[in-house]
């Protein structure tokens, strides 16, 4: 069944799943809301869509889309994994035993197909004078930009790569159901550029491939098809070599061609990704919310761009993403061009993103006659359908006088306008939380604090010097104690060497973001210094009451000088224990 949970886990969002029984709020990368555990008033409950974890503070609960369902409908593993399986649409029946097998197979052979397709082009296009010259000379793509996208070029003569991987062993039913050939059996892709398409990991699942020379029957761009292991609707192109700088500059860039995401990341400007053209679908704003809610959209101001943007505003509005417009000079037709003119200008109109109503209001002023009566009905119809998108009333009343403004109108009247449309949906109530259990803190949670801490931040790792292992309530927190104590690298990830408690170090990740995010370096070190004398207090403590137990024990049997010994040895140990508060 391991095939069919991470099957159920790439589909589903954990934060819509937990949305159902707890009202959450975006809080930067992470959700919060009330505890469904406990009758809190203050929100400590946290979800992170990037580490797809949960981690409730107040009874120091946490886990995985299924350990929250285990929770919240009082299940076990099975009928967690049954219950969102449904709701994902998959057939749990197609990952039982053989089927299981084969599909999981499958997915690994085509991956694998892929992986050697990638290499052949590559090394293809160092074997071919034309590609080279359009790649390097005509495009201006660097080296260094070329092995890191694993640009490459497809042959013309036919059949070039299913005679290369059919050698490797692969069947030409695999390559079919992979998307690498025709319909006829031959290579899909022929004298094309070829961009490896790469999930968010770096695995090639698909190709897009660019025509050298444009031709008037030829398509400019061919992309592979939908395929078990490429889906248009969810790809977000660039997104492995842009997630790193998604997170340090907190907001993406997202343009139409993959070939813009290649000539921005090769002038070092990298939170640059792409979707399929214009179609962005709440899946894409998903993959991007998980590292930054801010999404700055550079698409164009033609009919198609209005109609992307305005389907974008109300996917953002569910998503919880902040959605801003960035405006190409008149001059030019896409961001490749803008960079080959002037980097400045590129970096100028990113930095210069508008708020996507107010773009959108601009773009209808431009489209209308506003000094006749026809031009403001339209204006004010396709305006108010945009306002009525967004969520928040003070909002909606900004832009309701804004449009006020613009038609010369009364608010009052725009309002009626307004109200006389008012469509919107109610929210669905959220769902039973069928936990009965009385809430139990854990009161070693402490100890899950400091490590936290030193997960996030190395500069604390020299106070751990105090404390070892045997202070320590279990093996979890004592392995990632051990590892803290040989590295000096602050963990984003999970390393390799904390694999085994991979879902441990996501919620203590969480646990750092979200409740030491916010402190001064000198604060972090205060509070580790207060937790690791915590830690060793209570060791001592519990050392103490050994102590006192066997000494009782000696003296009610007459053994004197072992009496002596334990007296001897509490009384030093007494002398070691400060007082501490937790």
């Amino acid at each position: 069944m391991q095939d069919a949970k991470e099957e159920v886990r790439s589909r589903l969002n954990i934060e819509d799943v937990v949305g159902e029984y707890v009202q959450l709020k975006r809080a930067g990368r992470n959700f919060k809301g009330l505890s469904p555990f406990s009758g809190e008033k203050t929100p400590s409950f946290y979800v992170s869509p990037e580490k797809n974890i949960w981690h409730d503070f107040s009874s120091n609960k946490g886990g995985d889309v299924f350990s929250f369902i285990m929770e919240v409908e009082g299940v076990d593993f099975r009928e967690a994994l049954e219950l969102l399986a449904r709701r994902a649409g998959i057939e749990l029946s197609d990952y039982d035993s053989s089927g299981n097998q084969e599909f999981a197979k499958m997915k690994r052979r085509l991956l694998e197909a892929h992986r050697w397709a990638s290499l052949y082009y590559q090394e293809s296009l160092k074997q071919n004078d034309r590609a080279l010259q359009y790649v390097f000379k005509q495009r201006g793509l660097s080296k260094e930009i070329v092995q890191t996208f694993q640009i490459g070029y497809a042959p013309d003569s036919g059949d070039a790569l299913v005679q290369f991987l059919t050698k490797k062993g692969f069947t030409k039913q695999e390559l079919s159901v992979g998307g690498l050939t025709n319909r006829f059996g031959g290579d899909l892709f022929r004298g094309r550029m070829m961009v490896p398409l790469m999930d968010p990991s770096g695995q090639v699942i698909g190709f897009t491939g660019r025509i050298l020379k444009d031709e008037p029957n030829a398509p400019k761009y061919l992309n592979t098809p939908q395929s078990p292991l490429y889906d248009k609707s969810r790809h977000v192109f660039g997104l492995s070599q842009a997630k790193e700088a998604i997170r340090k500059n907190d907001y993406t860039v997202v343009v139409e061609g993959n070939l813009d995401v290649v000539s921005s990341h090769q002038v070092g400007i990298k939170q640059v990704v792409a979707t399929a053209g214009t179609a962005m679908t709440e899946p894409h704003l998903k993959a991007l919310v998980r590292l930054s809610p801010n999404v700055r959209l550079a698409y164009d101001g033609d009919a198609a761009g209005l109609a992307a943007t305005e389907r974008s505003i109300p996917i953002a509005q569910n998503v919880g993403t902040e959605l801003t417009i960035i405006s190409l000079p008149e001059d030019v037709k896409d961001p490749d061009e803008l960079i080959q003119k002037d980097v400045k200008l590129w970096q100028k109109a990113i930095d210069d993103a508008e708020g996507v109503v107010d773009w959108l209001l601009t773009q209808y002023t431009k489209r209308e006659n506003m000094a006749i009566p026809l031009g403001m009905r339209r204006f004010t119809t396709a305006a108010l359908t945009v306002v009525r998108a967004l969520q928040d009333p003070v909002e909606q009343e900004f832009y309701l006088k804004k449009i006020a403004g613009y038609t010369s109108t009364t608010l009052e009247t725009v309002r009626e306008k307004f109200d006389s449309n008012d469509d919107v949906e109610t929210k669905p109530a959220l769902k039973e939380v069928k936990y009965s259990g009385d809430t139990v803190v854990d009161e070693y949670s402490y100890q899950d604090n400091l490590l936290a801490l030193g997960l996030l931040y190395p500069e604390v790792r020299e106070l751990f010097a105090e404390i070892d292992g045997l202070m320590l309530s279990n093996d979890d927190r004592r392995t990632v104690l051990s590892f803290l104590k040989t590295s000096s690298e602050p963990v984003q990830t999970t390393p390799k060497d904390l694999q085994i408690v991979d879902t441990y170090v996501k919620i203590l990740l969480l646990k750092a973001d979200a409740r030491y995010g916010d402190w001064s370096d000198q604060d972090r070190y205060f509070e580790t210094a207060r937790l690791v004398r915590i830690i060793v207090t209570k060791h001592k403590q519990t050392q103490k009451d050994e102590l006192t137990a066997a000494l009782r024990i000696a003296e009610d049997e007459g053994k004197d000088e072992e009496a002596l010994r334990l007296r001897h040895s509490l009384n030093e140990l007494i002398k070691e224990i400060p007082h501490a508060k937790r």
